[in-house]
């Protein structure tokens, strides 16, 4: 039986942790899936420092639904050395989280080369990943991403199956797919879709790329969901509106779109959770 638990990316509500799990509350939203806390990026924060947040969450009655980290959101030319590391240290983090997930890439590819150049490399690192997460019960999530190897379906589908490993799964972005000019649903999704352990919920438009909330851009969203609920998919729908430029935006992508609504974080979160409820609510009763 399917199984849509939803969750969200609560640093673009705000960048206090409690303003982000107060507005969670108010829409039924019990999970987080962990980035930005208080104006810092989850890695960054030592497990001393992330008890104190484990603490909020549970006091709160929250649990994470994946650590949204930075790892392999780096050029494949930069040294690795130190993302290596700092991959060590997510795994200690989503274990002190009990976060079954962490979100990955596969890393930025110089511009106007072709990414079957640094295949290997690609591959290499990954498997480096795989040998460290092994035992860990951790899950690693590779997001499809504009301008990293796994931009399009094909190279997300290589990389999974190069793995071929039962801890290495795929995130589902339909808009970082639309922004990408790739063809979210049948293709992408008919690709991968035994891959897909994971949702990020957000749609766009393939004109300029701008952002909308789920059912109003081209993403295909509720053929997605549809095509995932008559599969009996149970997992989670992570909310990640990128309907304003929040703090932070700025750092996470090499060209960052949005759809420049005006609200602020927690008026233009609630439009983005409104229009995903609205599509459950009509997946579910068709």
């Amino acid at each position: 039986m399917s199984r849509f638990i939803i969750s969200a990316f609560a640093d673009e509500i705000s960048a206090d942790l409690n303003t982000q799990l107060d507005v969670l509350s108010e829409h039924d939203i019990s999970y987080i899936e962990l980035r930005g806390v208080n104006g810092k990026t989850i890695t960054d924060y030592s497990l001393e420092e992330a008890k104190k947040i484990k603490k909020v969450l549970d006091d709160k009655g929250f649990r994470v639904s994946s650590i949204g980290s930075p790892i392999g959101k780096m050029s494949i030319t930069d040294d690795f050395s130190p993302h290596r590391e700092l991959f060590k240290h997510t795994l200690e983090l989503a274990q002190l989280m009990e976060s079954r997930y962490i979100r990955m890439f596969s890393f930025y590819i110089p511009k106007g080369e072709s990414p079957d150049k640094y295949r290997d490399e690609v591959l290499e690192r990954w498997h480096e990943f795989v040998k460290l997460a092994e035992g860990s019960g951790i899950t690693l999530l590779h997001e499809n991403e504009k301008g990293i190897y796994g931009e399009d379906a094909e190279h997300c589908l290589d990389l999974l199956k190069s793995l071929n490993c039962d801890y290495v799964k795929a995130v589902f972005d339909p808009a970082n797919f639309v922004q990408a000019d790739v063809q979210t649903y049948p293709h992408a999704y008919e690709l991968l879709k035994d891959y897909i352990a994971y949702m990020h919920i957000k749609d766009a438009v393939y004109s300029d790329h701008h952002v909308e909330p789920a059912g109003y851009g081209d993403g295909r969203l509720k053929e997605i969901l549809s095509a995932l609920y008559n599969n009996g998919y149970e997992g989670f729908l992570s909310l990640e509106p990128h309907l304003w430029s929040f703090e932070g935006f700025d750092k996470l992508e090499l060209e960052p779109v949005w759809n420049k609504y005006e609200g602020g974080g927690p008026k233009l979160f609630s439009v983005a959770a409104t229009a995903l409820k609205k599509l459950l609510d009509e997946i579910t009763q068709d």
